[in-house]
């Protein structure tokens, strides 16, 4: 449990951060919000219960010295995390505290395994990038499906969403992403990740029941693409979305998230299928539960916990499946995911 220490919560007021703050505040942590914003920051504070505020902004390093100074950990809630990622990881480096991001942004996260691997590793500093619903929890799925292997052909991760209201910093970081892609896509095949112009195809994947099969976008890229092959020696990485949550992501006028319980989760649900195959073998993780956004928070919650505890098997710049013993982990989450492995 937290024991009174003290994360700070970079982009505090964001949907995802309000539930990183709630988790933070059950697991036994303080949590610091911080964001460059000072009247939202108030406002979030006075709502819950008078929390300390430290505004500060990713273009004055100083701001962010004064946000992490003391703290034990600090959680970047705050995308896109192709503007914020870089500033808030070199605070974190100058604080000696770790760093977790819940960062989908493929590029984004493309940037902090290169330009940070060294440094932090150097430092013996730990810094985890996309400890979120895309990317960290699709890595520990394959790791956990890999069990003893070492080695498998290939990875796929099938997400079964029944809808995706997306959040205005979601939109905001696709709006990033394609830029920087100059309207090509990426996928990663071949042991690389490759940017091509070549049509989506629609096809059907398998869910498990109750879901059962659904059309899905093939190859609907997300930070898996990143986090499992940079300590999985699988050579192709794909991912799929169901066509509905696509459909909901590209239209502009799908509105946000709308709460549904007090916890101030959405009715989304979600069916994450992960498969790995080796020759003619086959494993499977399957995970469930409700709401991608609400979900993020105990995954950087846990993350946090398990860094501050020592819980940890390397030190830089490394995935969750990597840097975390992945069933252990996704066995933590039993009061938010449902899992079961298959082979």
């Amino acid at each position: 449990m937290g024991s009174g220490l003290t994360v700070v919560v970079f982009g505090a007021y964001g949907h995802t951060g309000r539930f990183v703050v709630a988790q933070l505040r059950d697991r036994g942590f303080v949590p610091v919000l911080s964001g460059r914003d000072a009247g939202r920051l108030a406002t979030l504070a006075a709502s819950e219960g008078g929390l300390e505020a430290r505004p500060a902004s990713v273009g004055d390093p100083a701001s962010l010295d004064r946000a992490l100074a003391g703290a034990a950990a600090v959680i970047n809630c705050a995308g896109p995390f192709a503007t914020t990622a870089a500033p808030v990881i070199e605070a974190a480096l100058r604080a000696g505290i770790p760093y977790v991001d819940v960062a989908a942004e493929i590029e984004a996260n493309v940037d902090t395994f290169t330009h940070f691997a060294d440094r932090a590793r150097a430092a013996g500093a730990v810094v985890v990038p996309a400890m979120a619903f895309y990317g960290g929890f699709g890595d520990l799925l394959a790791t956990a499906a890999m069990g003893d292997w070492t080695t498998a052909d290939e990875a796929h991760v099938a997400y079964g969403l029944s809808s995706w209201h997306p959040t205005a910093g979601t939109r905001a970081s696709g709006v990033i992403s394609g830029q920087r892609r100059g309207g090509r896509r990426v996928r990663y095949a071949n042991g690389r990740l490759e940017y091509h112009h070549d049509d989506l195809q629609t096809l059907e994947w398998p869910f498990p029941g109750p879901m059962g099969p659904r059309a899905v976008i093939g190859e609907f890229s997300m930070a898996d693409i990143v986090t499992i092959p940079s300590h999985l020696s699988i050579p192709s990485v794909r991912t799929y979305m169901t066509v509905e949550a696509a459909r909901d992501l590209s239209a502009p006028d799908t509105p946000a998230p709308a709460p549904v319980d007090e916890s101030g989760r959405s009715a989304q649900t979600f069916l994450v299928d992960v498969v790995v195959r080796s020759g003619g073998r086959e494993r499977r993780a399957v995970a469930s539960g409700q709401d991608i956004y609400a979900v993020t928070a105990p995954l950087a919650v846990e993350a946090v916990d398990r860094i501050l505890t020592g819980r940890t098997r390397t030190v830089g710049v490394a995935s969750a499946g990597e840097i975390f013993d992945a069933l252990g982990f996704l066995r933590a989450l039993s009061p938010h995911v449902s899992l079961e492995l298959l082979s």
